[in-house]
């Protein structure tokens, strides 16, 4: 019998390139459409796990006999989740937000099993941006990397060089980490 496929629930091309660096290929890709809307009060850890098991469940129920993983990254400032950049001042708000000061990217991972049963992890990386004047922002904002990111930027690009410090792991602010994501499909007993 053959082994149960990999199904990434996810459009980011990101997390398919960081799963390929721990040696995971997914058998198929089937982003998961769901609504991402805050709940009241809801916290950005506890906010990225419900996605990620939101997502990782959607995609599940049309293909109960595989293993599906669904991930979900936020930046946040204090409690406070900051948005995708979809536009230019959108990105730069974020920007503003970000500088001079530490934040703290989240991701939630999750996957479900063939049996259907769900496992999940959440993974905290703080990170500090250093103060950003309106040359560096503009600067930014013109290469066009912030676009469709969470915070409003992506720490494998230019921005790097804006970067103090971080505690945690480099994977996670880029979208999946990868030592936790590792951990979640050996432990279910995924096989490549």
């Amino acid at each position: 019998m053959p082994a149960p496929p990999l199904i990434l629930a996810s459009a980011s091309p990101r997390r398919k390139e960081l799963l390929k660096l721990i040696g995971v290929t997914p058998d198929e890709i089937i982003p998961a459409d769901i609504d991402e809307t805050e709940c009241a009060g809801e916290k950005p850890a506890a906010y990225v796990s419900r996605l990620a098991q939101e997502k990782a469940r959607h995609v599940a129920k049309a293909n109960p006999r595989a293993f599906v993983l669904g991930s979900d990254t936020a930046v946040a400032c204090g409690r406070r989740i900051l948005p995708k950049a979809e536009d230019e001042r959108t990105a730069r708000i974020c920007l503003a937000l970000l500088s001079g000061r530490s934040h703290r990217v989240f991701s939630g991972v999750a996957l479900v099993k063939p049996d259907g049963e769900i496992l999940s992890k959440v993974s905290e990386t703080r990170v500090k941006v250093r103060r950003l004047d309106h040359n560096a922002i503009d600067e930014y904002i013109d290469c066009g990397e912030w676009s469709g990111k969470a915070g409003g930027y992506a720490i494998q690009g230019v921005f790097a060089k804006h970067i103090v410090t971080m505690l945690g792991s480099h994977s996670n602010v880029v979208g999946l980490p990868l030592y936790e994501t590792s951990n979640l499909l050996t432990g279910a007993g995924w096989r490549k």
